[in-house]
């Protein structure tokens, strides 16, 4: 199998869940309890809450560890928002932050993208109103590999406080919370290597302290629920050495490239999405003309290839990708979109491979088309 879906998730790092199970063995305790092997697994969890703070340049009393980034973005919301409030939140977020807006009853103004998927902080500025009470943008988008100006863009808006979804951004490229300027920011770690069920909620002081689960002190009163040990202990050990993934993720641009010039000059209606000049080095999002992706993905699935036609969360969909819609497509094209996005262990030799065995199947499934 080659696995080209690291934006849906990243393969499990191997020595970070050594190091988590061997935690949890050691001190197979509930963190809130008092004894010695309780004592053991809080401060195993509150070495990870180190670790992922320094990896973030805040402060460990900043983050709140969650089940995803899913719950951090709820959190979020209903930290920041009242019913009633406006927010503004651009037409390429995750779902997620949208319903946990919907859930609030916040009153929703979409900033549009352009044929690229680009934002501007002006666009955001212009739809400023006296009651926004939050602005919300992601650092990087997970089907375009676009990155966005958060910085620029909290500047713009100041004082109203921006949330800023880093999931995608965090342990492909260098992410520093104070550089953002933002109130609050989530991350998860099945994107970087740990297992699925841990995320982190960054929370500037005072900001995001409405807590949604209730019954419990734990995470300082904001997160209610027995922590997961494992998955935090994980996290935090992937954090320790984050420096080493956003380097080779870096070093994964020219294998992209390459990828994309070559599918540009084998494959007809090619046409790449995305913002050329602002992207992460492993999402290479595209569409073929007249092809739906939903006929190729299992095409490739049965040649050993896993790659996707847009974010995992919307895979099964009737609909298309809302974030090819927002581009501007017709719905179907949207319908054509594919993304592969590449990881830590990808190599030459595997983008050789998808580049014999891609053109071929494309080929086989547009003759049969054709016949039809």
């Amino acid at each position: 199998m080659i696995y080209f879906d690291h934006n849906a998730t990243a393969p499990i790092d191997v020595e970070a869940l050594r190091v988590a199970i061997a935690t949890v063995s050691a001190a197979p305790a509930n963190p809130s309890s008092v004894h010695a092997a309780g004592r053991r697994a809080r401060a195993a969890v509150e070495r990870a809450r180190l670790q992922v703070a320094l990896a973030l340049d805040v402060k460990p009393s900043e983050l709140t560890f969650t089940s995803g980034a899913t719950e951090a973005l709820h959190l979020a919301v209903a930290g920041l928002v009242r019913s009633g409030d406006h927010v503004l939140i651009s037409a390429v977020e995750h779902a997620a932050a949208l319903g946990a807006c919907h859930r609030v009853g916040a009153q929703i103004e979409v900033v549009d993208v352009d044929g690229f998927g680009r934002l501007t902080p002006e666009a955001f500025a212009r739809r400023l109103r006296p009651e926004t009470r939050l602005v919300i943008v992601m650092r990087a988008q997970n089907e375009l590999g676009n990155l966005y100006p958060v910085a620029e863009i909290a500047a713009a808006v100041a004082p109203v406080p921006v949330l800023c979804d880093v999931t995608q951004a965090f342990g492909k490229i260098p992410v520093r919370i104070p550089e953002l300027g933002v109130r609050a920011a989530v991350i998860s770690g099945h994107k970087v290597g740990a297992p699925s069920g841990v995320g982190v909620l960054y929370a500037a002081p005072g900001a995001c302290t409405r807590p949604v689960f209730m019954g419990g002190p734990q995470e300082r009163g904001r997160r209610a629920g027995t922590e997961n040990v494992l998955g935090i202990v994980a996290l935090g050990e992937v954090c320790a050495r984050l420096d080493e993934r956003v380097k080779r993720t870096h070093e994964l641009g020219p294998l992209r490239d390459r990828l994309a010039d070559e599918l540009r000059a084998r494959l007809l209606g090619f046409h790449e999405h995305g913002d050329a000049a602002a992207r992460l080095p492993n999402t290479l999002s595209f569409r073929l003309e007249g092809l739906a992706g939903d006929l190729v993905l299992p095409a490739m699935d049965l040649e050993g290839f896993c790659l996707s036609s847009g974010s995992a969360c919307a895979s099964g969909s009737l609909t298309p990708s809302p974030v090819l819609l927002a581009l501007g497509l017709s719905e179907a094209s949207a319908r054509e979109g594919l993304r592969v996005s590449l990881g830590q262990g990808t190599t030459t030799v595997e983008i050789d491979r998808f580049l014999d065995v891609f053109p071929p199947v494309v080929a086989r499934i547009r003759a049969v088309l054709l016949e039809n």
